[in-house]
């Protein structure tokens, strides 16, 4: 039972982690953009760099950039969460 308890504890802890990672990195590069859109001289730049953002994400969420940011996030904890079913399985196969 013990065993059963570390692996939903680890796999909850990877899904959870792995979900957000690419929320974060993906709403940092966003803000970083905007925020260089209010420099004068790199405003073109920031600008121009948060709409293709947006248009990245909107690919991923059929249209909308908060589905797509939410759908990389899901198909990373996903991954994150296989990868740690597979790294629990390889250890205790291992182990014996």
């Amino acid at each position: 039972m013990r065993i059963v308890l570390n692996l939903l504890l680890s796999l909850f802890l990877t899904v959870s982690l792995s979900f957000t990672a690419p929320i974060i990195l993906m709403g940092g590069i966003l803000a970083t953009l905007l925020l260089v859109g209010y420099i004068p001289g790199l405003a073109f730049l920031g600008q121009s760099g948060a709409i293709q953002i947006l248009e990245f994400l909107a690919i991923f969420g059929s249209g909308s950039p908060l589905e797509g940011i939410f759908t990389l996030g899901l198909a990373g904890g996903v991954v994150g969460g296989l990868f740690d079913l597979f790294n629990f399985y390889r250890y205790h196969s291992l182990k014996n």
